[in-house]
C-alpha cells in the first residue's frame, strides 16, 4: 500500500500497520502522514479477504482528538483479547522533528472506525514503546494464586546501565492483572548480534503456535539498519525463551525498503496464520505498507535450527 495522493492525510506516507484476523476478514490499521512540516500521524483503516488486495476507507479512522494525542498517533497494533478488540499505539510528547520522548496508549473498538480511549498505559519518563499484549486466554482462567495476569512485551529506551543490567534498549516482558494496571517487568530478549546491536523491539502481538508463542521483532545494527528477527517462548511461561534465531528473517533487500522517508527499514506490526502460512505486515522505509510470507511450519523449524543455544 502507496501513499494516497487523493487524501490529504494520508498522501506523504502509509506504514507500520496493525492487522487483526477475525477468520474471515484481515482489518488493518495502519499509520498514515499528510504533512512532513510537523510530522502528525494519523491511523486509517483498510481490509481484505485473501490477505493481499486490501480495500481502503476514505476518511481518517482515527484522529488526534485528546491532548496527549495532539503530536500524533503512531504504530498502530492490534489484538483480541477476551472476545474484545484492542488498539495498542505510540503518543510523542512533542513534535517528532524535535527528538520526542513517546507514551503507549490503549484503546477498544468494535468495528475499527470508532474508538474508546483508555488512556496512557506507559511511562513517558520510560520512553516505552514496541507495546503489544499476549492474548489473555492462552492458559487456563485459573491458577491456584487466582486469576492470570495479562503479559505484555515493552522496549524502555531508557532502561539502559548498571541498574538494568543491559547497555541497550530491550524487550522486557510485564506482568499485570489488567492491561492498563501497573506492571512487574523481566528483561526478556536483549541485543546478541551485529545486525541487532543497537536496539530490540517487539514487532506484532505473539502469535500461538504448538511449538511456543512465535515472537517477530525488529533489530537495529549500530549503522541503523531496521531488520526482523524471530523467536519462540514458552506457551505456559513466557518468560522462556525456547529458540531464537541467529541470523535476521528480514532485511532491507528491496529498493522500497532501502529507500524511503527513513532510509534500509523493515519493520513489522502486524501478522496472522492463513491456512498454513504466516502472513507478516511491516512498513518499509517508514513510507509504505508491505507483506512477506513464509510457511509456518519451515519458519518455526529454521529458528530452532539457527538458534542460539538457550
Amino acid at each position: 500500500m502507496t501513499p494516497n495522493q487523493n487524501n490529504w492525510w494520508e498522501s506523504k506516507a502509509v506504514f507500520n500497520c496493525g492487522i487483526l484476523y477475525d477468520g474471515i476478514k484481515i482489518h488493518m490499521l495502519y499509520r498514515a502522514v499528510g504533512e512532513y512540516e510537523n510530522y502528525i500521524s494519523r491511523v486509517g483503516y483498510a481490509s481484505s479477504t485473501d490477505g493481499i488486495n486490501f480495500v481502503r476507507q476514505s476518511d481518517v479512522a482515527l484522529s488526534p482528538d485528546v491532548e496527549y494525542e495532539m503530536f500524533g498517533i503512531e504504530d498502530p497494533r492490534l489484538i483480541n483479547i477476551d472476545s474484545k478488540n484492542y488498539l495498542i499505539y505510540v503518543v510523542p510528547s512533542k513534535y517528532v522533528r524535535e527528538g520526542p520522548q513517546t507514551s503507549s496508549a490503549l484503546a477498544t473498538t468494535i468495528d475499527f472506525r470508532s474508538f474508546t480511549r483508555l488512556g496512557i498505559i506507559t511511562k513517558q519518563a520510560d520512553d516505552d514503546k514496541d507495546v503489544v499484549f499476549f492474548p489473555h486466554n492462552f492458559m487456563s482462567s485459573l491458577t491456584e494464586r487466582g486469576p492470570n495476569p495479562y503479559y505484555s512485551l515493552h522496549r524502555p529506551s531508557r532502561w539502559v546501565g548498571n541498574e538494568y543490567e543491559v547497555d541497550r534498549p530491550s524487550i522486557w516482558l510485564g506482568e499485570a492483572d489488567s492491561l492498563t494496571a501497573n506492571r512487574k517487568y523481566a528483561l526478556l530478549l536483549s541485543p546478541r548480534s551485529d545486525w541487532e546491536a543497537l536496539k530490540v523491539g517487539a514487532g506484532p502481538p505473539p502469535i500461538r503456535t504448538k511449538y511456543g508463542w512465535l515472537l517477530i521483532y525488529h533489530g537495529v545494527s549500530d549503522d541503523r539498519v531496521y531488520r526482523a528477527g524471530a523467536a519462540l517462548l514458552d506457551l505456559n511461561r513466557p518468560g522462556k525463551i525456547l529458540a531464537r534465531a541467529k541470523s535476521p528473517i528480514l532485511q532491507p533487500e528491496e529498493s522500497y525498503e532501502i529507500y524511503g522517508d527513513v532510509n534500509n527499514v523493515v519493520f513489522p506490526t502486524g501478522a496472522c496464520v492463513i491456512g498454513q502460512r504466516l502472513f507478516v505486515y511491516y512498513g518499509a522505509g517508514d513510507k509504505v505498507c508491505c507483506l512477506a510470507t513464509a510457511d509456518l511450519e519451515s519458519l518455526i523449524h529454521h529458528i530452532i535450527q539457527d538458534s542460539y543455544e538457550t
